[in-house]
């Protein structure tokens, strides 16, 4: 399968590290012209120069915004070109336990992890309707259905963009635009090398081992035994954006590595 996004113009949010930035890089392998987002100037600049390392020739932009607002979404709004592929991938995550986390931590998360995505998709879904074409993507997670009790708000968010997914792929049925939800599991990406780096300084060992130790002791019910790659969440997300995939929509798509333990 060859897939050729070559003409489409994708928007990857929270793309300068991690998963986001693996997604900007299969979509620009794949010919799209990539909009990168990051909170900074900076991280912009590095995540840039990396793709374009990567990706020689490929069309880019940054745009700096913090989308826990509706004021930074706006500005990244405004900054935009014509769209055809959204990827909402920005989020934020972190432990706390449910008595300790008040309502301001609640409405961080709603904002940043549901509420970005529904004020993208509402500004961005309606060009891509008229074109008779376009791809939205929320990057979930299998906390969505496999509530952590150490981050209860966390899962609640994810469980959220579930539901924003399924009831956008509805509303614009019919339409050529497709909404789907990819759900990844234990990933070994930037944000979890920042959360293992102490204990890879004291024990020396790699951190495919310690990743690997992490799923067997915190979600032993997978079936790859191992976390995934930020390249093999990609992959999903670059199939679910090409012109093959126009038959899924309103799907939500398990790359978890059969963390969730069942059969659809």
């Amino acid at each position: 399968m060859k897939i050729d996004l070559s003409g489409k113009s994708a928007l990857v949010t929270a793309s300068t590290g991690g998963i986001g930035f693996a997604i900007a890089q299969g979509l620009a392998a794949s010919g799209a012209r990539v909009i990168l987002n990051g909170r900074s100037e900076d991280s912009l600049a590095r995540a840039s120069a990396k793709l374009l390392a990567a990706v020689p020739g490929v069309q880019l932009r940054g745009v700096a915004a913090d989308l826990g607002s509706d004021a930074g979404v706006q500005h990244l709004l405004d900054a935009l070109p014509e769209v055809d592929i959204l990827v909402n991938n920005a989020g934020i995550f972190g432990p706390l336990d449910f008595f300790e986390t008040d309502d301001a931590t609640w409405e961080q998360y709603w904002q940043t992890n549901v509420m970005s995505g529904v004020r993208l998709s509402r500004a961005l879904l309606p060009g891509m309707v008229s074109r008779r074409w376009g791809r939205v993507v929320f990057i979930s997670s299998e906390s969505a259905r496999n509530i952590p009790a150490d981050m209860v708000h966390y899962g609640v968010s994810k469980t959220a963009q579930l539901a924003l997914s399924r009831g956008l792929a509805k509303r614009v049925a019919g339409s050529g635009v497709t909404v789907n939800a990819v759900l990844p599991g234990p990933t070994i990406s930037d944000g979890f090398a920042e959360m293992m780096k102490d204990e890879v300084a004291r024990t020396a060992k790699p951190l495919e081992a310690l990743a690997r130790e992490f799923v067997m002791t915190h979600r032993p019910s997978s079936v790859i035994q191992r976390a995934a790659s930020v390249e093999e969440v990609a992959n999903m997300v670059v199939y679910v954006c090409s012109t093959q995939a126009s038959a899924t929509s309103g799907a939500a798509l398990r790359v978890d590595g059969g963390v969730v333990d069942d059969i659809v």
